[in-house]
């Protein structure tokens, strides 16, 4: 267990401290007291571990909730499967007393430890059960990141059940679409806003039974409307013996989680997730990332990104039971200015974003030197470029020359601190390509910026990177256990990734056009990804398949390198996208750089400090979108036309060269439809969403 140096100090949960404090009535279990239910975490030695459970398992995929499939056990990966039950108990026995998971209840850190967490989830289990739950039906979890998304998710799936998140900023109608697919006997929410989401579209869920409610409780009572600790006593009336027949029965091949995509193209896939998938990935792609074992380093993490996203899911949840973690969260408005400060409380020994978190962490420092006084702005920018220039030409090294040390000792130590990273020796990004400029400045903060590459379709992680296992702007190696392979290769190597292992999800819920579109005969998942591999077996993404840009001309173009130059060329552009599939040449939509609303997070008028800057060494004294773009200002638009130009120099061939460009009135965003819950850009909805200006480009042309 960590101590009070090392970790927020714990206080006695309280009556008042809302659910998760008062379920654990502020015991813990005895270790003999949960003997019996390690013992369903043995696997039976006398049954024949190729028995089918029933015929529909020799198949590598399915598309129906309570089918089962084939294990994908290989050479490579031939650990036995396992199931969520089986993991948890492991870490019970292990990791019982340590501190599982954090939280903050009026203005104080709180704890709860693997025995009560583990006893949480089955309260939870128990609970659902009497609420209703059917077997291979859903459990959608509606809400920000908190003990009770845990213990609920990890309790549906002790009950049979299937966890499904649902992203805090779906509308009504896309919380409904997800309910109602994954046929959701019980939904679990945490605001009154929440639920106002759910209460419209109720008569519209004929599986929905329930809906349990945590952190804010309904102003009036509703049927069949519980609050979290209703939950709970329900379930104390449930005998474990009950709950203990259901456990026993589950097998690792069969779906536990619905993870649905964000659907950028068409309506969201649920990508159906077996207890093979997470329990294998918990263990080896955390190992890949060199996440440490609770007996070694107790691993502390802050959680705050969207858990129905797999990424987190597998980073925060998962993982964290695999290897005994502590779990810290976040407060639900972290990514509008407080989660730096959970990090300074927390001090994470590991750290993930999204690489739009990571930008405006950097974005933050830079208008905190440009406020800074003439010697500590000098001294940041020394500071940096020493440490950049160590870490691009001896990666690997750790004799370091007396300027970096110096570098390290009189300023870069001091910054992380004050970014709450002083103790984080792992910083993790995906989900998103990060630009070439994000990497390069925080390797010159001394901050590693280690990447994955998987998507929800291989539980998170296939190939990794880590302390032991990293290559600047490459997505790591395959992760132990699993196989890639790229076909229809270019002549520079480039083709598109396929996967195989036991990451590989069971198939698409209730879609079966689309399975067989995802999975070939041999099992191998085509992943429309297209990249290349190094001699030393590192992965280098290149772009999408689908948004490879074929010109009239039969050019083939990936827009991705294209867009991350000229938001190098050009600090001001916050989002580039590249147009011109099917046309006659290249052209471009540009978004500035603006302030966001602090309660919203929509993007305001007002550009950014750093915006301000670059229009003041152009010449300009524009500090709105609205006067460059209305005004057309002169000295911003040539100064992003000669950036422009400076691209089109460096480009491969002439087909290359971006023609014509312009600025949008408002930056991308989730709201407006442009960006999906991950940041990540929805190029066929800002085609369609600015038709006129892209049609404009090339109308001129035809005349």
């Amino acid at each position: 267990m960590p101590d009070s140096a090392e970790a927020p100090q714990a206080s006695r949960p309280t009556q008042e401290s809302m659910a998760v404090s008062s379920l654990t009535d502020g015991q813990t279990p005895s270790k003999e007291s949960l003997s019996h239910d390690l013992t369903l975490s043995l696997p039976e030695k006398d049954k024949d571990k190729d028995a089918p459970p029933d015929g529909s398992e020799e198949t590598l995929w399915t598309t129906r909730a309570d089918g089962r499939v084939r294990p994908r056990v290989h050479p490579a990966c031939s650990q036995p499967p396992y199931t969520v039950h089986q993991m948890f108990s492991e870490t019970l026995d292990k990791y019982g007393d340590l501190w599982a998971l954090g939280f903050k209840r009026q203005g104080t850190w709180e704890h709860i430890s693997y025995s009560q967490y583990y006893v949480l989830a089955r309260k939870a289990a128990k609970g659902f059960l009497k609420l209703g739950l059917e077997q291979a039906h859903s459990v959608a979890i509606l809400g920000f990141n908190s003990p009770e998304w845990f213990f609920s998710a990890v309790g549906t799936v002790f009950a049979g059940g299937i966890v499904t998140g649902i992203y805090t900023t779906s509308s009504p109608e896309a919380c409904q679409y997800i309910a109602q697919d994954s046929r959701a006997n019980i939904i679990v929410l945490d605001t009154q806003k929440q639920l106002e989401k759910i209460l419209k579209t109720w008569k519209n869920l004929p599986h929905l039974k329930a809906v349990v409610t945590y952190g804010e409780t309904p102003p009036e009572k509703m049927a069949n409307v519980y609050t979290m600790e209703e939950l709970m006593g329900l379930g104390e009336e449930l005998p474990e013996e009950t709950l203990d027949a259901i456990i026993t029965t589950q097998q690792p091949n069969q779906c536990c989680a619905l993870v649905y995509t964000s659907g950028t193209t068409g309506s969201p896939k649920g990508v159906m997730l077996s207890q093979d998938n997470i329990t294998w990935t918990a263990r080896y792609g955390s190992q890949a990332g060199d996440i440490q074992p609770a007996e070694v380093q107790q691993e502390v993490v802050v959680s705050y990104l969207p858990l129905s996203h797999i990424a987190a899911q597998i980073y925060d949840l998962w993982t964290g039971i695999q290897w005994g973690a502590q779990v810290c969260f976040a407060e639900p408005d972290a990514l509008k200015g407080t989660l730096v400060d959970t990090l300074r409380e927390v001090e994470p020994t590991s750290h993930m974003g999204v690489p739009r978190v990571w930008e405006k962490i950097m974005e933050r420092i830079q208008e905190v030197a440009a406020q800074s006084g003439f010697i500590r702005r000098k001294m940041l920018r020394w500071a940096m470029s020493v440490t950049l220039e160590q870490n691009l030409t001896c990666p690997g090294s750790d004799l370091k020359p007396f300027t970096a040390r110096l570098a390290e000792y009189l300023v870069l130590a001091k910054v992380r601190q004050a970014l709450g990273l002083g103790k984080c020796r792992k910083s993790f990004y995906g989900a998103a390509p990060m630009t070439a400029e994000t990497q390069r400045f925080f390797l010159g903060l001394n901050i590693h910026l280690y990447s994955g590459y998987g998507l929800s379709e291989t539980s998170g992680p296939h190939f990794m990177s880590s302390p032991c296992n990293y290559r600047l702007y490459s997505s790591g190696k395959l992760v132990p256990g699993c196989l890639a392979k790229l076909v229809n290769e270019d002549a520079e190597g480039i083709g598109e990734i396929c996967l195989w292992g036991r990451t590989i999800f069971m198939g698409y819920l209730n879609m079966e056009d689309k399975t067989q579109e995802a999975i070939d005969a041999d099992g191998w998942l085509h992943t429309g990804d297209m990249g290349r591999l190094d001699t030393d077996g590192f992965l280098y993404i290149t772009g999408r398949l689908k948004e490879l840009i074929i010109t009239a001309g039969g050019e083939n173009v990936p827009p991705v390198p294209i867009e991350e130059a000229v938001k190098m060329e050009l600090p001001i552009v916050s989002n580039a996208m590249l147009i011109g599939d099917q046309r006659k040449f290249l052209s471009m939509l540009l978004t500035l750089k603006c302030v966001l609303d602090p309660e919203t997070s929509e993007p305001t008028d007002n550009l950014t400090e750093l915006a301000v800057a670059f229009c003041q060494r152009v010449g300009s004294k524009a500090t709105t979108v609205s006067e460059i773009v209305g005004t057309k200002d002169e000295a911003v638009y040539q100064a992003i036309e000669q950036g422009i130009q400076r691209v089109n120099r460096n480009a491969a061939a002439r087909p290359y060269h971006i023609q014509k460009w312009a600025i949008l009135q408002r930056d991308f965003s989730i709201s407006g439809g442009e960006l999906g819950p991950t940041m990540k850009l929805k190029r066929p909805m800002v085609l369609d969403k600015y038709k006129d200006i892209i049609d404009s480009f090339y109308q001129e042309q035809k005349k």
